[in-house]
């Protein structure tokens, strides 16, 4: 599927510092975290998702995530990977994130030939890719190391974990945006964006008006779906339908409510209506869903 928890709200710039003996950024972070927003910088970024599920919006691409979730996202592509919590829920340290200067990498090819083989992936990742598969299960454990060293081992690892995922074959990675995806970055954008999405989130319960948020933004209705589907890449309706078909997943996961009461929950007044929007977004329905967590949860124990 092609979209803050959601997608293409205009994106933060992130400003990236490294530490002066590193040559690229590590860090870990629980969830929520001020960073861990719609956000893109001139940096290519390797991130893990160690535990919780949620949406990746990566352009106009929204996605299922899950625990061992690796991807690249590459300088400029606005990306986010949200998770749908209950109030003062916290995940404790659900992301590991490099963060690298590609250009800078690939300058060195003059000395360092073999980082020729480095320009494919990179190329490939100014759109997003995820990967899957024995390159994801491979890739963890090598961002997991990075963060425990120093030195030349930590570079040696990095170059070790670019290998794994520019050896990828096509059944281990998948682009995530579309070819003609252009992310509006500028400021106005992106403040906009972030009041749009502060409002979808806090009322998903409830009714959600875009007549309403356009008024607050001062814009006409035709221009403000004009504005945000340019943005994200989706109309304001079929956002607003996956995350609220997201949250409906987390409680059937959480919680014991029955399937009628979650349908209110996530703002639906319309249990055929909730049904058909459900079986839409996750090929199943609430019932079978659940059905299959349950047993998920028996198979593993």
């Amino acid at each position: 599927m092609k979209g803050r928890q959601l997608g293409e709200r205009t994106s933060d710039l992130e400003v990236i510092l490294n530490e002066p003996q590193h040559s690229f950024r590590w860090y870990e972070h629980d969830y929520p975290y001020p960073l861990a927003r719609w956000n893109h910088h001139p940096e290519f970024e390797i991130h893990l998702i160690r535990q919780g599920n949620g949406k990746l919006l990566a352009g106009d691409y929204i996605g299922h995530f899950g625990p061992g979730h690796v991807a690249l996202m590459g300088p400029g592509l606005p990306h986010d990977w949200i998770s749908d919590l209950a109030p003062e829920q916290r995940i404790q340290g659900r992301d590991v994130v490099l963060q690298f200067d590609g250009e800078a990498l690939l300058r060195l090819r003059e000395t360092l030939p073999e980082l020729d083989e480095l320009q494919s992936l990179f190329s490939r990742a100014r759109q997003g890719i995820e990967f899957s598969g024995e390159t994801a299960r491979t890739a963890a454990p090598l961002l997991e190391a990075i963060g425990r060293t120093e030195g030349l081992k930590r570079l040696v690892l990095f170059l070790s974990l670019l290998e794994t995922l520019a050896q990828a074959g096509a059944d281990e990675s998948r682009i995530l945006a579309s070819p003609q995806y252009a992310p509006m970055l500028d400021n106005l954008t992106s403040e906009r964006m972030n009041r749009i999405f502060d409002y979808i989130l806090g009322n998903l319960a409830g009714e959600i008006r875009m007549s309403l948020i356009a008024h607050r933004l001062q814009m006409s209705e035709p221009a403000f779906s004009r504005f945000f589907k340019r943005t994200t890449g989706h109309t304001f309706v079929e956002l607003i339908r996956k995350l609220r078909i997201q949250r409906a997943c987390r409680l059937l996961l959480q919680s014991q409510q029955s399937i009628a009461d979650i349908c209110l929950e996530v703002g639906y007044s319309n249990l055929s209506n909730f049904n058909r929007h459900f079986r839409h977004e996750m090929h199943t329905t609430p019932s079978d869903y659940r059905k299959q967590l349950v047993l998920h949860s028996v198979f593993k124990k």
